[in-house]
């Protein structure tokens, strides 16, 4: 019996400590991991003394936040009310074959959605090109519901962004952050309304910068993230963690019209320039560096004899452009521009879609193993020749466009197309359209020539009394 108790208190005393020993660690853990987590968030919030509101709320565990997973409902409710709802109207009529002619068939109410974001207290909204592309009428809702008729105050089908405007006061709206500063990694939060689902938050990592997405004829610079993207999240806003406007979302990789892992934003440093375009002039201020050049990859470094397999090769200088007076050379290869790296044509022209005529940028290029810097003043490509219509074009002003009746277009300052000529086209003309796509400015029309190479194509001009004529060229 004696040796029975004594084996029931050796079990008792085991059990005791083992329980003591696992509470002990257990609490010594608790408290190191908690020591370790409070010095890496004060180490984070040091560094940057500016965004203490929104990163710092993005990141501290609290007592529901144990493993310190991103909590972002803070960014939301500060951001959530400055993205809206767009629909636009369109009204369309059709025309049916009548004997020698053709008659008027029925008119068709046509209706599509997206995303906008509001950028400022008194009604000003961004959102994509293709969002109010050819409507007829445009409705905002806010978050509250709120509807407003916008009116289409400018946009630029190129970099596919439009400036609305309703007449509202004291809205909540977003700043613009800096897109040159994303790093790869770096959390985002996508707002919009897909499927007019109503206001819909996803997050998601930076995934690239930089992404080319349409080939060699229109470079783009798209932000690449994994935050889900879909059908009406178009003109909707990426967010940083300091809730700042960093990229409109605009399109998606996809085989299927719906997400699939892929989403594509466009730069906030592309659309405040853009948009600052459009409210101050009317028109794109486009800075032009005045170099051909190509992007460099291992095959053409290898056929160039050189090692640098990043960058942009310049194979030809305009004469008397920025490049030129700055002395740039054939054979010099661009790799930084006001510090920031170029490692593809992407990079380069991304950044010159951020820079107006007259600015001023730091150009940084390897000539012969050298590394050299040069300062160099934008130009402006106010004029162009267009060798397919036989035209000398150039941009005019609001005031200009005011006295024409018109809010877009290029005037014709030389006519040496003797066909055109001969039906009454002279200087002093304007071209408002080609292939109904409206044009703002001379690089509108170089870059939809560009692309329709050999195709027939129609251009709409008007006269300076206000007759509308159109022409078609084969």
């Amino acid at each position: 019996m004696k040796k029975y108790v004594s084996f029931v208190m050796i079990a008792v005393l085991s059990s005791f400590l083992t329980l003591a020993g696992y509470t002990y660690f257990i609490k010594t853990y608790k408290q190191s991991s908690g020591k370790e987590n409070n010095s890496l968030i004060h180490s984070q919030a040091s560094q940057d003394s500016t965004n203490n509101f929104l990163h710092n709320a993005a990141y501290t565990p609290d007592d529901n936040n144990e493993y310190n997973v991103p909590d972002f409902r803070d960014i939301v409710k500060r951001t959530k009310d400055a993205v809206v709802h767009v629909r636009n109207t369109r009204y369309i009529q059709e025309y049916k074959p009548f004997y020698y002619g053709y008659r008027q068939g029925p008119i068709y109410k046509q209706e599509g959605t997206g995303s906008g974001v509001i950028i400022s207290p008194d009604g000003y909204i961004v959102t994509n090109n293709h969002v109010i592309k050819d409507a007829s009428e445009i409705e905002i809702t806010l978050e509250n519901k709120k509807t407003y008729k916008a009116e289409l105050i400018g946009t630029d089908p190129n970099t596919d962004i439009a400036i609305l405007k309703i007449e509202a006061d004291n809205l909540q709206y977003l700043t613009f952050g800096d897109s040159d500063n994303l790093e790869l990694g770096e959390w985002v939060l996508a707002i919009g309304n897909p499927y007019n689902l109503g206001t819909t938050v996803t997050s998601g990592i930076v995934s690239a910068k930089g992404r080319d997405l349409k080939g060699n004829k229109r470079i783009e610079n798209f932000i690449q993230t994994d935050a889900v993207v879909n059908p009406g999240n178009s003109g909707g806003a990426l967010i940083n963690t300091k809730g700042q406007l960093i990229g409109i979302n605009t399109m998606i990789f996809s085989m299927n019209g719906s997400y699939i892992g892929y989403s594509f934003a466009i730069p906030s440093n592309i659309v405040k320039k853009i948009t600052d375009d459009i409210l101050e002039f009317g028109s794109i201020q486009k800075g032009v560096l005045g170099v051909k050049a190509a992007e460099l990859n291992g095959e053409i470094a290898k056929k160039l004899g050189i090692n640098q397999t990043e960058g942009v090769y310049i194979y030809e200088i305009e004469k008397n452009s920025g490049a030129d007076k700055a002395g740039l050379e054939t054979g010099d290869i661009i790799i930084k521009i006001n510090n920031i790296k170029v490692a593809t044509m992407a990079d380069l022209l991304g950044y010159l879609k951020t820079k107006r005529p007259g600015d001023k940028i730091e150009v940084t290029i390897i000539r012969n193993n050298t590394i050299k810097h040069f300062n160099i003043t934008l130009s402006k490509n106010n004029a162009a020749y267009l060798k397919t219509l036989g035209l000398s074009v150039k941009n005019v002003n609001r005031n200009i466009l005011y006295r024409y009746g018109i809010s877009h277009g290029v005037y014709i300052d030389r006519v040496n197309n003797r066909l055109l000529y001969q039906n009454g086209i002279r200087p002093g003309y304007m071209i408002t359209k080609i292939n109904g796509q409206k044009i703002y400015s001379v690089d509108d029309i170089t870059n939809i020539l560009s692309d329709l190479a050999d195709k027939q194509f129609t251009i709409e001009v008007v006269a300076p009394d206000g007759r509308i004529e159109k022409y078609i060229f084969q």
